[in-house]
């Protein structure tokens, strides 16, 4: 790694920890260069501003959870155990929340639709790979897989990801999912099991 982009990396670890301890709200640029002991300019000449800096930092915790994502489909475990664990690992932890909640601030509305739509383009390949370890194993019986993916991935994120839902919500996307993937009634229950329920109606 060149001086120059170890020197980036020190600061999107600095942030990385002062995001998860104090809020992105609540950290200054200033700040950040003061922990990292630079001049401004040296910060300025790496990021455009916090926003792009955030933007940085969320998709270096993303390039963490791919590669754990990449191990889980080479371990020797039951096909729905590997998409458990391939859509747990791409979450952020529990300690990551205060990054992942400044998505939701209106001015990084353009931001988070922009990450919505890489982690999309970054499931879709990884969980394709074990649909098709699915029809080999006469789990599932489906063609077009990374298109049949991509739009569960979708509506999955409208669903779950933009407001209220209910529990026949969660049925009918379960239901959805094994008949787009050709799968025997009950094989995808394991779904509700990965649902945050905070924004669940009645909840």
């Amino acid at each position: 790694m060149k001086k120059g982009e170890k020197r980036k990396q020190e600061l999107l670890n600095i942030a990385y920890d002062m995001f998860l301890t104090r809020g992105y709200e609540n950290t200054s640029v200033d700040e950040i260069i003061e922990k990292a002991q630079i001049a401004k300019g040296t910060y300025y000449y790496h990021f455009q501003s916090k926003e792009q800096m955030l933007e940085e930092v969320i998709d270096m915790m993303i390039n963490n959870e791919v590669e754990m994502a990449k191990q889980i489909i080479t371990m020797d475990i039951s096909v729905p155990q590997k998409i458990v664990g391939i859509l747990t690992s791409i979450k952020p932890t529990e300690a990551e929340q205060p990054i992942k909640n400044a998505l939701f601030q209106p001015e990084n509305v353009l931001m988070h639709h922009k990450i919505r739509k890489k982690l999309i383009s970054i499931l879709t390949p990884l969980l394709s790979e074990v649909i098709k370890e699915g029809v080999n194993k006469g789990i599932f019986e489906c063609d077009n897989i990374p298109e049949r993916v991509k739009m569960l991935l979708i509506i999955s994120d409208g669903t779950f990801n933009e407001g209220k839902f209910s529990e026949q919500d969660i049925s009918v996307f379960i239901d959805m999912t094994e008949k787009l993937l050709g799968a025997e009634n009950g094989t995808m229950n394991f779904i509700y099991g990965l649902i945050d329920k905070s924004d669940m109606e009645g909840v």
